[in-house]
């Protein structure tokens, strides 16, 4: 019932009607025990205090939290192994990488705007007339008002 240590010489013995031996180290104990009570409804009882988290050792105290673990995950066209190639390389040969797509960008945009005439067409396309939203009623003026 209580859990406390029975010293020898000490206590009683007493078995359940179903055959189950039962220890009890104390009058209190088989006075509570015939009464049907609880052990856990009993403050004083092992089994109360279990059930309350008392008496806990101090090393149980700090609570465990668990850290979160970085994964590494593929990105949308580029693989697990790129991306660590990637991260290997040092950074004077990606900016070296870097400034030859730059350049060959510019060069593309150059050979384009020479095929295409250049100036002319440039200018005209950039004076458009301003656009107008066609939620907005336009008012439409006579031509011989002044």
């Amino acid at each position: 019932m209580s859990e406390y240590r029975i010293w020898p010489g000490t206590g009683k013995l007493f078995v359940r009607r179903d055959g189950k031996p039962i220890f009890l180290g104390s009058s209190k104990a088989q006075s509570l025990t015939l009464q049907r009570k609880k052990p856990a409804k009993l403050m004083w009882t092992q089994a109360w205090r279990r059930l309350h988290k008392k008496g806990l050792s101090e090393a149980n105290l700090k609570k465990r939290r668990t850290r979160t673990n970085k994964v590494q995950r593929a990105v949308v066209g580029l693989s697990l192994d790129d991306i660590k190639k990637k991260a290997a390389q040092k950074p004077e040969f990606r900016s070296a990488q870097r400034d030859a797509v730059l350049k060959e960008v510019k060069d593309r945009k150059k050979t384009n705007k020479a095929k295409s005439g250049g100036g002319a067409k440039a200018a005209a396309s950039s004076v458009r007339a301003p656009k107008v939203p066609k939620n907005v009623n336009r008012v439409k003026v006579p031509k011989n008002v002044k």
